[in-house]
């Protein structure tokens, strides 16, 4: 029902302010749209598609601009092209591509905040805008993303970060090769605890309480097992791990299945809003920058149609643009909101996207960057996903974590690129993957197997 007199969380006013929409959803995005358009976002977009890319094969500016005075722009751009299995980064950049092998497609998505640029892009029409005819189909949970993109019934989808690493292994399902091309979001997640638990609020308290994460192969399950051994507790014998889909969360805590869980937004936010629950932390206080959800596909997809593939690239990166403009974010939470994506309170998404919220403690809180939308995919990120798997068990033996992160995440680091074009650099200077701090300890994605034995608590 599209106006339901009797949902206390859905106006009846049955159209927007200004008279010429049929919503208020429809007014944001009409106003979106208009901004999208103008020719100084088109250029910024272009320039962020491009620098995305660039800022993820030269993180240090250094190296960039010894390559770039070295070869000059012209050679550059068509060099990096060869870091995309499909075409150039030029023709990416600037708009231009060969005709579409497929045009209607079918996107898998879950009704998360995590998903906003591959949400957004549908209706404020980037899709369109590329050529294509895309369905966006929301899905009840992570397996059966994972079954259907094996099974071919999607042609891209939104994943956990993890599972296309997960699904080109054979971890949990055939081994199917799966790329991710950008990823959707940072942070965007958090800890989330029952409201009789506000006098426990240190980790080590939690013996025998028991916590929801949305799918084995996840940053909130990672994240939330580093968390807690890190307080002395281990994972897998002093708490219990549930999988639960992220729309069924606040429901089982409401109900006491559950003590807390480390899940996606809008769940947080809307446990707070229920007064079922409060945030715990936000996991950006646990690694700031860490990616949660990925947009991607399969190898084959990409092999049989490179030039839908860079259709949708550009589309989600022009969402994902729009998305980190600090500006735009009350009317983004407007525009995916409604039953067709997430189905939430208004109130809350826009307490997500734009960071000014409450935390179930009585506080309002401002923390601009609690969800980002930063699209690259960092191998780095990659090793780090890996080294968890082979912490916690998943992974068996030797683990080759450069050559996996490079096949299934798709951008290359500056070293085997300059390699491929004859460019020679010194191996200390050449790793091109940036380290990282997760919880304070720095993690070396060359040293991954000695990150793994450093742990007191751990399976491998």
């Amino acid at each position: 029902m599209t106006h339901d007199p009797y949902d206390a969380d859905r106006p009846l006013l049955m159209h927007c302010a200004c008279g010429q929409h049929a919503s208020a959803a429809d007014h944001a995005a009409a106003e979106l749209r208009t901004r999208s358009e103008t020719a100084d976002f088109e250029a910024e977009s272009a320039s962020f598609v491009e620098a995305s890319l660039i800022k993820a094969l030269f993180p240090q500016d250094a190296l960039r601009r010894r390559f770039l005075k070295a070869v000059g722009r012209n050679t550059a751009m068509a060099a990096i092209g060869s870091v995309l299995p499909v075409a150039s980064l030029q023709a990416m950049a600037q708009g231009t591509q060969g005709a579409l092998e497929k045009k209607d497609l079918k996107i898998g998505f879950i009704p998360i905040t995590c998903a906003t640029p591959l949400i957004m892009a549908h209706p404020l029409g980037f899709y369109a805008k590329q050529g294509l005819n895309v369905e966006v189909v929301k899905t009840a949970g992570w397996a059966l993303i994972r079954d259907k993109m094996i099974n071919k019934e999607y042609d891209a989808t939104h994943f956990l970060s993890p599972m296309p690493l997960a699904i080109s292994l054979g971890l949990g399902a055939p081994a199917t090769p799966m790329n991710v091309a950008t990823i959707q979001n940072t942070n965007g997640q958090a800890i989330t605890l029952s409201v009789k638990h506000k006098d426990k609020r240190d980790p080590a308290t939690w013996k025998g309480f028991k916590f929801a994460v949305p799918f084995e192969y996840s940053m909130h399950n990672f994240l939330l097992r580093y968390y807690v051994a890190e307080a002395g507790l281990d994972p897998d014998r002093d708490i219990q791990i549930r999988v639960v889909p992220p729309p069924e969360m606040v429901a089982n805590l409401r109900a006491g299945n559950i003590d807390g869980f480390l899940g996606p937004d809008p769940f947080n936010q809307r446990a707070v809003y229920e007064e079922v629950g409060f945030i715990h932390l936000l996991t950006k206080e646990l690694w700031n920058g860490h990616p949660c959800c990925a947009f991607g596909t399969s190898s084959e997809f990409i092999q049989k149609n490179p030039n839908t593939f860079i259709a949708l690239y550009r589309a989600v990166l022009t969402a994902a643009a729009m998305a980190r403009e600090a500006k735009n974010r009350e009317l983004i939470a407007k525009v995916i909101a409604p039953q067709a994506y997430l189905n939430q309170p208004e109130t809350v998404i826009a307490q997500v996207l734009t960071g000014k919220f409450a935390d179930g403690l009585g506080n309002v809180k401002v923390v601009p960057d609690r969800a980002d939308f930063d699209p690259m995919p960092w191998q780095s990120m990659a090793v780090w996903i890996l080294s968890q798997m082979k912490r916690w068990g998943y992974l068996k033996g030797d683990v080759n974590y450069k050559q996996i992160a490079e096949k299934v995440f798709l951008l290359t680091d500056a070293r085997k690129q300059m390699k491929a074009l004859g460019q020679a650099l010194p191996e200390d200077k050449a790793g091109g993957y940036p380290k990282f701090k997760v919880m304070g300890k720095e993690f070396d994605p060359a040293k991954a197997d000695a990150y793994v034995n450093s742990f007191a608590i751990k399976r491998a």
